[in-house]
């Protein structure tokens, strides 16, 4: 168990890879709200996007809706 989270491992790179996608959406959307405490917070609080999802789709002033993930899809 413990060598699944060493910085080289498949498991660390996925977990990281998917804990940033879902920070640098849910910093966009703080910043875009200008909700500061929100984006300090999840700046700063890691855990693995689950705030990060939190924030996107019940928290912030216009929660995502599962329609907008769908950018591959033409409109």
């Amino acid at each position: 168990m413990d060598q699944l989270f060493i910085p080289n491992s498949p498991v660390f790179i996925v977990l990281f890879i998917w804990s940033m996608l879902w920070r640098g959406i849910a910093l966009w959307k703080a910043a875009q709200f200008k909700q500061k405490n929100w984006f300090i917070a999840l700046l700063i609080i890691n855990t693995a996007g689950i705030l990060e999802i939190l924030y996107l789709f019940k928290f912030a002033k216009k929660p995502l809706l599962l329609s907008e993930l769908r950018f591959w899809q033409s409109k």
